[in-house]
């Protein structure tokens, strides 16, 4: 195989990944911020036996969405890849220990899925291509070259 299509097939393969871990966070933070109050009084009812204190969760209750829209949203964008891809694993560590203090661990390996997929997101950050850092990268060599 040539070595451009070596590159090109792992531009794609990682457009795919971020893509799809970009579609999940975005999903989730969408449908969820129409009922924002609706799912903060869920999530507030499941960690009333939880070990962790209200005023913690609480606040957690109306920023995931959020979170979960914004990192999503720049992922799909190729956008600020590896800041949104930390940001989104810092989430997925929140909903683990949140999963466990509730146990509910059926959850816990979708969310260990999510943060290998971003872990991935950032260790192959070189074939992000087709992404709007990719295209600004670019921009930038093309205007040093020029000098």
């Amino acid at each position: 195989m040539r070595a451009h299509a070596h590159e090109t097939d792992r531009a794609v393969a990682y457009l795919l990944l971020r893509l799809t871990i970009g579609a999940s966070l975005f999903g989730h933070g969408l449908v969820r911020l129409p009922k924002l109050g609706a799912f903060h009084a869920q999530l507030m009812g499941e960690f009333k036996a939880s070990m962790l204190p209200a005023f913690l969760v609480s606040p957690c209750g109306y920023a995931l969405p959020f979170a979960e829209l914004i990192t999503g949203a720049l992922l799909l964008a190729g956008a600020l890849t590896r800041a949104a891809a930390v940001a989104a694993g810092v989430v997925m560590i929140v909903l683990v220990l949140g999963a466990t203090s509730i146990e509910h661990f059926n959850v816990i390996g979708e969310q260990l899925l999510h943060a290998l997929l971003l872990a991935a997101v950032i260790a192959f950050r070189n074939d992000n291509a087709y992404s709007v850092d990719g295209l600004l990268t670019r921009s930038a060599a093309r205007r040093s070259s020029r000098r």
